[in-house]
């Protein structure tokens, strides 16, 4: 089984022209009678060897970091960290294993934080003192993910892995919220404005995720993988902050209309997943609309049966959706402007059609 990247390096590597690796690609559409991507598929794992490796790299990464921690807090950290980009220049660099370089990418970006973590946990007190105040703090976490990102970016730049550009961007969103904590200052109840910026960061990582796709509406190269991790990276950053302001985290009883607000919600994320043909906003609201259906069948009496009435709800109304996506969203799409449809993934009606 060959994954679009074994292509793409068959191409780079001349070992196929870009004109036979297309033709291929098209004969796999045809025979699947489905272009892959409406599948909304990314390179994961190729072979229980990913696995295989993925978890030995685990075990080592956990044991340099202990070892790194026994000397000082911050080596626990830059030994993961360095660690990391070493094994990635064979895993990810010459055997190109999918699975273990998303694993020794985010080890690579969480030991770079958690070297300057470490430091500030040994020598932060002596420096800043015992209350450094919110405008340090939030200096010093802006500095922390501005460190990370750059690190990030290199990372990016060495070995391509398509989360890296996710992860970056995190980083680059952290520090924005850091940043604008450290000149406003925390409120008494700071809650609200927290999600506020987490929800503005992740309509702009939304937006970036958007470009990047946009630049690949076939989804036949690896700018579609690194859209599908920011999709991942925006959604939940998007549906929490919005559920957290309609008090539904809060855990306790909702009103039937925030319930119904909530399942509305959830319809909107689904016209929009379908119209990017990106499921990763359906999954982040699940949990939220579980919940709010689960009330509104409690207030209309089936309070024995809520919960499971409410999963036979949903799961058969994703199981639909999910059968019958490429229709759905063949009909969303049709409804749209042209200049904003073409902007969009190709359904199979507009590739028919072409």
């Amino acid at each position: 089984m060959y994954s679009e990247s074994d292509l793409q390096a068959a191409v780079d590597a001349r070992v196929l022209t870009p004109e036979a690796a297309q033709a291929f690609r098209s004969h796999i559409a045809s025979v699947r009678a489905a272009p892959g991507a409406d599948e909304e598929s990314f390179r994961l794992i190729t072979g229980f060897n990913d696995i295989f490796v993925s978890i030995a790299a685990v075990i080592l990464l956990v044991a340099v970091g202990w070892i790194g921690e026994s000397i000082h807090a911050a080596l626990a950290g830059a030994f993961v960290a360095g660690s990391a980009w070493f094994l990635a220049e064979y895993f990810t660099k010459v055997r190109r294993m999918a699975l273990p370089s998303i694993v020794l990418m985010l080890a690579f970006a969480g030991g770079v934080a958690a070297t300057m973590i470490g430091f500030l946990v040994e020598h932060g007190e002596a420096i800043f003192g015992k209350d450094p105040g919110d405008t340090v703090a939030g200096l010093l976490m802006g500095g922390i993910a501005l460190i990370t990102a750059v690190a990030t970016w290199l990372h990016w730049k060495r070995f391509m892995v398509p989360i890296t550009v996710a992860a970056g961007t995190a980083a680059l969103a952290a520090m924005a919220v850091a940043l604008i904590l450290s000149i406003t200052g925390m409120p008494e109840e700071p809650d609200a404005l927290v999600m506020s910026l987490v929800l503005v960061a992740g309509l702009g990582v939304f937006t970036l995720a958007m470009w990047w796709d946009r630049s690949d509406r076939a989804r036949q190269t690896r700018r579609s993988d690194v859209a599908f991790w920011l999709h991942l990276l925006a959604a939940p950053m998007i549906a929490h902050p919005i559920f957290f302001l309609l008090g539904v985290t809060e855990g306790e009883n909702i009103t039937s209309g925030a319930a119904v607000m909530v399942v509305g919600i959830y319809i909107v994320f689904g016209l929009v997943a379908l119209a990017i043909d990106r499921r990763a906003l359906l999954v982040s609201a699940l949990a939220y609309v579980l919940f709010a259906l689960t009330q509104l069948f409690r207030t209309f009496g089936a309070i024995e049966l809520n919960v499971a009435l409410t999963a036979l709800v949903i799961g058969s109304a994703l199981l639909l959706l999910s059968a019958f996506w490429q229709n759905a969203r063949a009909i969303v799409v049709g409804q749209l402007p042209a200049n904003l449809a073409n902007q969009l993934p190709a359904t199979i009606r507009a590739m028919a059609q072409a």
